[in-house]
């Protein structure tokens, strides 16, 4: 059967977005290993689509259609992909399940921290309580980074090779990459540059970022 992978992402979302939306996580893992897929771009303001309610129940991207099989959010969606390759997700048991551990600890360990900061410092600057809550959440940021630090170690990828695990956690880091949260720890900025240096990851971006439009145009 042949394959046919499609993702769907915006045409057009704010200048501060662009090139951080999450359908970058699955354009990054497919141009990884080559797999070929089409993009179903929807304008991001109301109203969406109905039906596409039906596929995300937030009416967020991405959304993976991968002939019979459609699933939304992004960790399952590199999950997914790194069953089609081993090249995105190890079959050697322990590394496989190392990877894992790793995609689930960049969506659920550290990007809550991060996407908190981003409310503190863009969507809620100004508001009294962000300016309350940013010096104690950049400290416990920190922390979450500095954990992460020490378990990367002096190693290049999170396991013995890139995986999925990493698509996931250099675009999580991205989202610090205006603070010196990132600056002040080299080795985990070092790993960020080492993902995003990626001729993969560099199409992915390329591509997402051509996608947008100046504005946004009714799907």
């Amino acid at each position: 059967m042949p394959m046919s992978i499609e993702i769907s992402g915006f045409n057009w979302v704010p200048d501060f977005a662009r090139g951080y939306v999450r359908d970058l996580r699955p354009r990054w893992a497919c141009e990884e290993v080559g797999l070929a897929y089409t993009m179903r771009l929807l304008s991001p303001v109301p109203p969406k689509p109905a039906a596409y309610f039906h596929e995300q129940p937030w009416g967020q991207v991405p959304v993976l259609h991968d002939n019979d099989v459609q699933l939304f959010e992004s960790g399952a969606i590199l999950l997914h992909l790194g069953e089609r390759d081993e090249r995105l997700l190890p079959r050697e048991p322990q590394a496989r399940a190392t990877a894992i551990a790793w995609l689930f600890a960049a969506l659920n360990s550290v990007e809550p921290w991060l996407f908190e900061l981003a409310n503190v410092e863009i969507f809620s600057a100004g508001e009294e309580w962000a300016k309350l809550r940013k010096p104690s959440l950049l400290k416990d940021t920190g922390k979450r980074l500095d954990g992460l630090m020490e378990a990367l170690g002096g190693r290049e990828w999170l396991g013995d090779a890139f995986s999925v695990a990493d698509i996931a956690m250099v675009t999580v880091l991205r989202n610090a990459d205006h603070a010196d949260l990132m600056s002040s720890r080299p080795r985990l900025a070092d790993y960020v540059a080492r993902g995003t240096a990626r001729p993969a990851f560099q199409r992915a971006l390329a591509a997402q970022l051509a996608d947008f439009r100046p504005e946004p145009v009714a799907a």
